[in-house]
């Protein structure tokens, strides 16, 4: 057995095992805890409240369980099983450029990954989702939203992909730097473009009507210095009961977007407060701040795939024959997790530290106790279990758990 391969099967038993281990404490742990509410919400949210979020992240966790295992197997297949030569070889079988032949093999090989996703979003939506009271979509709209999926990714991807692998069969050995500088170049254009061309063709967004709301929500924007193309409410009820809020874009071309599920959900200081966290993160930065590591993680990325082009081992020790710029460009998005698992937690720490940071801001600039109560209805809401595995929330939450982040507010709030 060649050495890589050795190596790459430890890292995938290692980083597996990793994930289902914590997915076993974190059932564990909210199952444990399900009987009584935490002492920190007991006053704010009722037993079956608290017993139904814990339930439906079971659920959610043994969906994912069973979504690992078959990954696990279609990469396995995919590589020492011999899939991705297979593909390649059955694409130069026919009368195309090498250029087109690669293309039309990655496509195919990410064509199978989303159908194979297909069943389990099915679950998600129309049995989890269905059974705890949060959809609201029906089967042509989940079809609709999956082939309007798959042809932009068809439309747009197809085209960045093409140009990325003449880069790398046609620049030489600084090729990675030139691909890195397009994927950016394009990560900040999609950026720009999706709140007025891309969103709007999967949902309606209304502008804000006049009115107390508005007012209020000019008046934050006012005292925090921000400026937006405009404030949406977007229809998010048409397929899911979740609330949320967000703004969207880059330079001038930022937009303010509600869920109509959430002002429905929401009173007018505690939407003001929950906007104020999402500006929040606009004031700190933390926009740009993720841009940057984003940007610097993927210049590695491409250097350390420009080394491995030229590594027989590489193709080799994952079982593909083909030893090709698109074959190792493959391999790389396909095994790269299984090596990176470590960064998860890494990054999951810094994206929490952010919304400290962003809580921070709402505190200062809205009420702090409509923060709290905003906060309280939407955990209630969207069923977010209030007691999650520390270690399990440690390695894979991108916000604080609830008690320790609606404790941290609390705190502000004494010392301002």
């Amino acid at each position: 057995m060649n050495t890589f391969t050795g190596i790459f099967l430890a890292a995938l038993v290692l980083s597996y095992g990793i994930q289902f281990w914590l997915a076993m404490r974190q059932k564990s742990y909210v199952l444990q805890h399900r009987e009584q509410v935490p002492a920190a919400f007991k006053d704010r949210v009722s037993l079956s409240a608290h017993q139904k979020a814990a339930d439906y992240t079971i659920e959610k966790s043994k969906l994912g369980d069973i979504d690992s295992v078959v990954g696990m197997v279609f990469l396995l297949a995919l590589t020492l099983g011999g899939g991705i030569s297979l593909v390649f070889d059955f694409w130069s079988t026919f009368d195309l450029s090498p250029l087109m032949a690669s293309l039309l093999s990655m496509a195919s090989i990410f064509l199978l990954m989303t159908v194979i996703e297909i069943p389990f979003s099915l679950y998600q939506t129309f049995v989890i989702e269905e059974k705890y009271g949060f959809n609201k979509s029906k089967l042509p709209q989940f079809v609709k939203d999956q082939l309007m999926s798959m042809g932009l990714t068809l439309a747009i991807g197809l085209p960045i992909l093409a140009l990325i692998l003449w880069v790398m069969d046609s620049i030489g050995g600084l090729w990675w730097l030139y691909a890195w500088a397009i994927i950016m170049s394009f990560s900040l254009l999609m950026s720009w473009l999706f709140p007025t061309l891309i969103a709007p063709l999967f949902n309606k967004f209304e502008p804000m009507q006049e009115g107390s709301l508005k007012q209020r929500i000019q008046g934050l924007l006012e005292r925090c210095g921000f400026n937006s193309q405009g404030i949406f409410i977007m229809d998010g009820s048409r397929r899911s009961g979740h609330g949320n809020a967000y703004f969207t874009g880059l330079g001038n071309n930022k937009r303010i977007v509600f869920f109509d599920t959430l002002v429905n959900s929401l009173d007018e200081e505690e939407l003001e407060a929950v906007l104020a966290h999402e500006l929040g993160h606009f004031k700190c930065k933390h926009t740009i701040k993720m841009l940057v590591a984003s940007s610097v993680m993927t210049l590695i990325s491409f250097a350390v795939l420009g080394w491995l082009i030229t590594q027989d081992w590489f193709f080799d020790g994952l079982g593909v024959t083909t030893h090709s710029n698109a074959a190792a460009l493959l391999l790389f998005m396909l095994v790269s997790p299984v090596f990176t698992t470590f960064m998860q937690p890494i990054s999951a720490y810094f994206q929490r530290k952010f919304e400290f940071e962003a809580d921070d801001f709402a505190t200062r600039n809205a009420q702090g106790s409509k923060m709290i109560s905003g906060l309280v209805k939407l955990y209630e809401e969207n069923a977010s279990t209030l007691t999650p595995d520390p270690l399990y929330s440690a390695f894979h939450y991108s916000h604080p758990p609830a008690a320790i982040r609606i404790a941290h507010i609390e705190e502000k709030m004494q010392s301002a």
